[in-house]
This record gives structure tokens, sequence and C-alpha cells, in this order.
């Protein structure tokens, strides 16, 4: 695992371990890697002679999760194919490199925003789609048809830093009146962490190559199913308020920010919660119900009593107190 203590690559390194694989993790040494690894290496891949620790190690397979800039991958997966130290290679990318506007039921032959395998972080400065797509490149230039690309939708489940469903959970159990953003058979599309894990695993010793969207198939819930999941599991009596797209967007809330999941329909509603995955589904993928991801997560929080990670380079979620209000009085 190159990474393999944050969210994703916490849940793929748990994962095989539980398999009994014998997994190696890679890191900064910021964070205290999963129990149950064989070995923990520390270097950074971004610095001269960082990549040092990986010198004369055998792998059958590298994941790799990183979210910066295309250089990095570039490193890793050159050093590690040219000293054939790794039979095989997946990177953990995102449906967020389809290229604008991408229409319902896009499928892994659609098109990619433009990239290069030698972006920098100054040139990216911060643009998560062409830094995956870059990611990918840098994947496949070292380890051609042995590189896997995993391209991840919403993901959410146990260990979740990016605070989208911490934060409906965590309103919900205050209990009172909660803003539902509608419509409520509105369907949305996730991954379970957990299932991207067991995918991926799947995946590398059966010899997938290549883009794979990895996301739940549509009608796999909604957002009445969500939601009503959030409320059910935390027990605090929340009362489910819902308001159509047009009161939302009147009310001056933020969809995927401020309202998390939920996007209006649209072309970004789409791109998010409409895509094609039969490729993954044919490749074994499969997905949980709602409620489990919803009720294991909420049990992972109150043993954290209840308070979310949150990374530091993602924003916090969620409606303030004035925003609420106000879309609560908004007609449903």
């Amino acid at each position: 695992m190159l990474g393999g203590t944050g969210f994703v690559g916490r849940a793929i390194a748990q994962a095989a371990a539980g398999r009994g694989w014998q997994v190696t993790v890679f890191h900064r040494g910021r964070h205290e890697p999963p129990p149950g690894m064989a070995r923990v290496l520390h270097g950074d891949r971004r610095a001269d002679g960082g990549l040092a620790a990986l010198e004369g190690g055998e792998w059958d397979a590298v994941v790799d999760t990183w979210s910066g800039a295309a250089d990095a991958v570039r490193a890793s997966a050159r050093r590690l194919a040219e000293g054939g130290c790794a039979e095989r290679y997946a990177y953990i990318s995102s449906r967020s490199v389809y290229a604008g506007p991408v229409a319902a039921g896009l499928d892994e032959t659609g098109p990619v925003v433009a990239a290069s395998v030698e972006d920098t972080a100054e040139e990216t400065a911060g643009d998560y789609a062409r830094e995956k797509r870059g990611g990918e490149l840098a994947a496949c230039e070292s380890f051609g048809d042995r590189a896997l690309l995993v391209r991840a939708g919403l993901i959410l489940g146990p260990g979740e830093d990016v605070g989208r469903l911490p934060w409906w959970l965590l309103r919900m159990a205050r209990g009172g009146a909660v803003p539902a953003p509608g419509p409520r058979e509105l369907p949305v599309q996730y991954i379970d962490v957990r299932d991207l894990a067991e995918w991926v695993l799947d995946a590398l010793p059966a010899g997938l190559s290549g883009p794979y969207n990895l996301v739940s198939p549509p009608g796999h819930t909604t957002m009445g199913g969500f939601l009503e999941a959030c409320a059910r599991v935390t027990g605090g009596g929340a009362e489910l308020h819902w308001r159509s797209p047009e009161s939302v967007l009147a009310s001056g809330a933020e969809p995927w920010t401020g309202l998390p999941v939920w996007l209006p329909p649209g072309a970004d509603y789409d791109h998010m919660h409409r895509g094609d995955v039969s490729k993954a589904l044919a490749a074994g993928l499969r997905c949980r119900p709602v409620g489990e991801t919803v009720e294991d997560t909420w049990e992972w929080l109150r043993q954290l009593g209840g308070e979310a990670p949150l990374r530091p380079d993602r924003s916090p979620k969620g409606l303030d107190a004035e925003t609420e209000a106000r879309l609560l009085a908004m007609p449903g």
C-alpha cells in the first residue's frame, strides 16, 4: 500500500490483512498504520530520495490512493516497475476524470480531461480531475496492461474523513426538524469503502486492468432511503421535512457541500449519480445495503465520541443554523 493510513488506503490494507495477505504499508509516518501490517516503510515520494525504502522489495501488487499531482504517481510507479519490484499496480482514481458535461449512463469509454504524467502541484493547483487523470496516465506509463484504474464515485463508510455521511449522522442525532433535499425518490450512487476494498483485492489476482467505474448500481438507494436510514440509526427523533430542488436552491443552501451527497437534477447530478457500472458488476462488484453502511458508520462515530476526523485538504460540510432555518421556512 502506498499510503494506507487514510480512509480508502486503510480500508484496503485492513481488508488485505484480513485475507491473510502479507501487507506492506509505505507512508510518511504522520499517522499510525492499521494493525496487522507485515511491514511498515517510511518515505516521501515527493522528496529527493524519498522512495529509497522501496529498494529491493518485491510485491505481487501495489495499490496507490494518491490524490495530488501526477508526478508523485509517476515517480513511484516508475521505481517499482523498473526495479521489477511489483507485478501489478492499482491506482484509485475517480469518476471526476470524465470531461464535462457528463451524460447519464456514461461508461468507461467516455472522454476524459486533459492531463499529463509530468503535471506538478504548481501546475495543477488543486485541479482534482486533472490530478487523478494524470495519476492514471502515470500508472499506465510504467505498468501498461498491468495497471488497474479504479474510477470510484462517492465513497462513504466507516473511517470517512471527508465529512459527508458523518455530518448527516451527527445532524440527525441532534433531532428536531431537519430539511431533507428532495425529491425523496431521487436515486443516489455511492460506494461503501469496504466494498471498494474487497473488489480491488479480488480484481488484482484476477488480472483485471484498465478503467472501471466503481460505484453502486443505479437504484441502489435514494435520498429517502439514505436520509431515513440516518435518522433511524441515530435514534435522535429527527423529523425529515422534504424540500424541492427549487426550494433548496432558493434558500441559498449549497448542493454537495452544504447538503452532502445531494445534487439537484441536471448535469452535475447525471455525472455523480447516474454512472454506468455494468463493467464492474460483471467483474464481481457487490454492494451492501445502505442501512448497513449508515449503521456501521454511526457505530464508528460513536466509538470516536461523536467527533468525525476531517482531512486538512477538505472543507467542512453541512448547513449553518441560519441557512437551515431559511430552508425549513421554504415551501416543500
